[in-house]
This record gives C-alpha cells, sequence and structure tokens, in this order.
C-alpha cells in the first residue's frame, strides 16, 4: 500500500484514495491536485499580505534583518522584500509560470496513451519542488519595472477569468434549470416549478437591493457622475437581457432558457459593478477607498481601515467556488463545452469496475480513448485564475513610481466594467444564436 502511493507521487501510478472516498477518474483527481496547488499559493499570498505579518516575524529572534541574532549569527533577511504586494505580484507569477509550462508541454495531448498525460497525471512530488522553485526564483526578480509591467499582465488575465467565471455560471445555471425541470416533469410534482420561481425571485431581489445600496453609497447628488453612468447602464443592460430570455422566439428555440438563468447572470453582473466602484479613486463617491504602502500597513495621512475590502472577499469566495468547478464540472450543455474544450468521455468504465471488484480506492483511467478535457486549456484556465487572485488580494491597485504607495487607478474600473459588458454580451449571444444561425445545430 505505501509502494503505492510512493508510486503515485514520484511516478505515473494511479493514486490511491482514502477508504472514506470512493474510486474516480484520474481526470478528476489531476484537476482538483493542480487546483490545489493554485490554492496552495493562494494562501501563501494572503499570509504576506496580511498587515501586521512583517512585525510579528521581526519578533522572531535571527529571522529579519534588525530582529537580533541567533548564537551570534546575525541574519540579513530584508523581511519587507518578501511580504506585501510585491510578494503577491511574485507569488502571482511563479503559478502563473507554473501553469504556463504544463500548458504549453500538454499541447495536443490526445488520450492517456501519450507519454506526456503520464506527466499530467502522476508526479506529483516532483510537480511540488516545481513550484517551489519557481517561487523561490521569483523572489529574486529585482524590483525595477517588474511591478508596474506585471500589473498590466495581471488586468488582462483577470479580464479573462471574469468572462471564464461568467461562462461557468451560464453553465451552472443552465444545469441546475435543467435538473429541477427534469425532476418537475418525472414526478408531476409543482413544489420544483415553485422552488425555481423562489430562487429567481431571491436573486432579482438581491440585484434590486444591490442597486439601491450602489446609488447611495457611490454616488453623491452632486458629482460622480461616472458612477451614476456605469450603474445604469448596467441595469439597463440586465433589463434587456432578462426580457431577451423569455421571447417566445427564444423560448421556442432554447426551451431550457429562462429567468432562473438571467437572475444569476444579472447579480453577477451588479457584484462586478460594485467591484468596479469599489476601485474609483475618487474618495467622495468610494468610501471604501484605501490608500496603502508597499507592505499592507495604511498611509500616516489616511485614517487606519481593512486591507481587503468587501468586493475583495467575495471576489475570493467567487474565486474558490469557480475553480472547484472548472476541477470537477461534467457538463451537459454542448454549447458551453465547445467554449470550454471540454467533453466527458465515456472511456474508462473498465477501469472503474477494475478498481471496484479490487476493493481498493483507486483513481482510474478514463481517458484511454480520449481525453476528457483539454489539458492545456484547462492550465490556461489556472494561469489566468492565479492572475485573478493576485489582483483580487491587492485590490487592484497600481503601484507608484517609487514603488511604496499602492493606489487603485482608472484602469481597474474600466476593465471590470467592460469584462461585465462582454459578458452580457456574451450571454446574449448564446440566446440568439440559434436563430441567427438556423443552419448550426445548437440542440
Amino acid at each position: 500500500m505505501l509502494s503505492l502511493q510512493v508510486s503515485c507521487l514520484c511516478g505515473s501510478a494511479p493514486c490511491l484514495l482514502c477508504a472514506c472516498c470512493p474510486s474516480a477518474k484520474n481526470s478528476t483527481i489531476s484537476r482538483l491536485l493542480f487546483t490545489f496547488f493554485l490554492f496552495l499559493g493562494t494562501l501563501v499570498s494572503i499570509i504576506m499580505i496580511i498587515p501586521g505579518v512583517e512585525k510579528e516575524l521581526h519578533k522572531l529572534p535571527g529571522f529579519c534583518e534588525g530582529s537580533g541574532s541567533v548564537l551570534g549569527v546575525q541574519t540579513h533577511v530584508d523581511c519587507s522584500s518578501f511580504l506585501g504586494h510585491k510578494a503577491v505580484y511574485r507569488m502571482g507569477f511563479s503559478m502563473a509560470a507554473f501553469f504556463f509550462l504544463f500548458a504549453a508541454i500538454m499541447v495536443c495531448v490526445r488520450s492517456s496513451k501519450d507519454p506526456r498525460a503520464a506527466v499530467q497525471n502522476g508526479f506529483w512530488f516532483f510537480k511540488f519542488l516545481v513550484l517551489v522553485g519557481i517561487t523561490v526564483g521569483a523572489f529574486y526578480i529585482p524590483d525595477g519595472a517588474f511591478t508596474s509591467v506585471w500589473f498590466y499582465f495581471g488586468v488582462v488575465g483577470s479580464f479573462l477569468f471574469i468572462l471564464i467565471q461568467l461562462v461557468l455560471l451560464i453553465d451552472f445555471a443552465h444545469s441546475w434549470s435543467q435538473l429541477w425541470l427534469r425532476n418537475a416533469g418525472e414526478s408531476n410534482a409543482k413544489g420544483w416549478y415553485a422552488a425555481l420561481c423562489i430562487i429567481t425571485f431571491i436573486f432579482y431581489a438581491t440585484s434590486i437591493a444591490a442597486i439601491v445600496l450602489l446609488y447611495v453609497y457611490y454616488t453623491k447628488p452632486e458629482g460622480c457622475t461616472e458612477g451614476k453612468v456605469l450603474i445604469s447602464i448596467n441595469l439597463i443592460l440586465c433589463l434587456v437581457v432578462s426580457a431577451v430570455s423569455i421571447l417566445p422566439k427564444i423560448q421556442e428555440a432554447q426551451p431550457h432558457s429562462g429567468l432562473l438563468q438571467a437572475s444569476l447572470i444579472t447579480l453577477y453582473t451588479i457584484y462586478v459593478t460594485w467591484s468596479a466602484l469599489a476601485n474609483v479613486p475618487i474618495q467622495t463617491c468610494n468610501p471604501t477607498l484605501l490608500v496603502r504602502n508597499s507592505t499592507g500597513s495604511a498611509m500616516a495621512t489616511q485614517p487606519l481601515t481593512t486591507w481587503w475590502d468587501a468586493p475583495s472577499i467575495v471576489g475570493l469566495i467567487i474565486f474558490i467556488l469557480c475553480t472547484l468547478f472548472i476541477s470537477v464540472r461534467s457538463s451537459d450543455h454542448p454549447q458551453v463545452n465547445k467554449l470550454m474544450l471540454t467533453e466527458e468521455s465515456a472511456a474508462g468504465a473498465g477501469g472503474e469496475a477494475a478498481a471496484v471488484e479490487s476493493g481498493l480506492h483507486r483513481a482510474y483511467d478514463n481517458e484511454q480513448d480520449g481525453v476528457s478535457y483539454n489539458y492545456t486549456f484547462f492550465h490556461l484556465c489556472l494561469l489566468l485564475a492565479a492572475l485573478y487572485i493576485m489582483m483580487t488580494l491587492t485590490n487592484w491597485y497600481r503601484p507608484d513610481e517609487s514603488l511604496q504607495v499602492l493606489r487603485s487607478p482608472w484602469t481597474a474600473v474600466w476593465v471590470k466594467i467592460c469584462s461585465s459588458w462582454a459578458g452580457l454580451l456574451l450571454y446574449i449571444w448564446t440566446l440568439v444564436a440559434p436563430l441567427v444561425l438556423p443552419d448550426r445545430d445548437f440542440s
């Protein structure tokens, strides 16, 4: 048993799972373990940016420069160099580089018969060493222009990941609605329809309440024109999306489309709008505006506030849920599968039966006839997720020329707003595509 687990960590052998876990597909286990690496890097980033960590480290004798000596040995480690926003940027760089490396290695892998599939699904101990090595190397990158340039890489990557989040929400809402409607049809129980109506009502009520709060806290009777315009535009677009989703022509082409999906997309759009307004660099129009130095402590001229604002905390939760969903999703939505480059394969049934018969809880190979997801695209999704969490943990703030002060730029505002518009247009396209392109199969 121990030798098999060592083979899993250091080789390409299938992993044995704990007794409480059922046998699982190798493809699912691999995605979960790569996601675990991403979460581990995220946890390290959170620790590095928490205010007061540097002060606590200085209390450890011999750990930081100026913190005393141990056995007469004085350390010369500058703790500020691996704390604060610069450390988060380096962790983001190391995770992005790690996933980019695997995205490049796994190009055009078609099945588990490809030797590279063994690298994807095994050798986890060595993968961890590679990640640690890249991380250590990232902290030797000179400050210079790295932080300022990497900020824009983070902006672009975050924009794309917000769109991926929206696609996943569409997929989730579609599967949710289809499941409940199927249950309602099979059991002839009106309770399923009532539950759909209640959930839809809750989503819309929450969205309306959020819009009211945005007008109250992020606009003023005089001024704050940008906030008023952005909230109003997104409110109108959400109304348009909701109306389009229940048009007779749309319902005829896509019977499963409805207000549940539209209400969830509306709620997410309002969240992105809130997140954008939280980056408006005008104190009178943004009560959550923070001004911080590079190690996370408040500027002397500014009132003491918490480091993470509420939109960042919500963004962190959405990030965790979406990355987990990417890892375990099995969609029955053909359009989403094409867009996300996934296709659940029926291969591997024999491996599952063999695992059950052997009595061992093992990850079995379900990709002998074809991969169940695009390896390269999956790693690119995690790369974008690493950039998104990097920007979220730093509140999308950009360092100034001295690299000592973080300020909220208009760039972050417009990137988030444009991503919300692109997401709404993408959702409208999924509704009208069967009508615009009648010759294509969207069933």
